[in-house]
């Protein structure tokens, strides 16, 4: 071999490596990766049941019911939409009526979102632009902080 293939095949070699760790990266990201939605954005999302995601909104006043043992099914709402929820598992302290929550789960084949993770949020201090905003649309009184822009 000469000199120039050598050289041609050592950046050969390097861009073949390269190539392979980065396909290796993206297929372990998309493995893991739970993408936030909010009740109203999934009707557009057309998601397959099983597609893992985290889904955020309020927990809407009058719908957590405790079933046996340690299951409790509860919705989720944006005040435009809502999904139905049932976790099984210790909720955390600040669970509650009104509050925020985020479920991080699956739509299973009956359209019930099953969430393996819940987190509760202490309070409404931060929330997307677009919520806030339809909140206000609602009549809903905001001190004027609670938006990420």
């Amino acid at each position: 071999m000469t000199r120039k293939q050598k050289r041609l095949a050592v950046i050969g070699g390097g861009v073949a490596f390269l190539v392979a760790a980065v396909l290796l990266v993206m297929f372990a990201f998309s493995q893991s990766i739970a993408y936030f939605y909010v009740p109203g954005d999934l009707a557009k999302a057309n998601l397959a049941p099983g597609t893992r995601i985290r889904l955020g909104g309020l927990v809407e006043a009058g719908t957590v019911k405790r079933g046996e043992g340690s299951t409790v099914t509860f919705t989720v709402t944006d005040t435009l939409s809502t999904v139905p929820v049932t976790y099984t598992g210790i909720l955390p302290d600040l669970f509650r009526e009104g509050q925020g929550v985020v479920a991080e789960g699956a739509f299973g084949t009956d359209g019930l979102f099953v969430a393996d993770t819940v987190l509760a949020k202490h309070d409404e201090t931060y929330m997307p632009k677009d919520v806030a905003d339809r909140l206000k649309a609602q009549g809903v009184e905001l001190s004027g902080k609670e938006t990420i822009k």
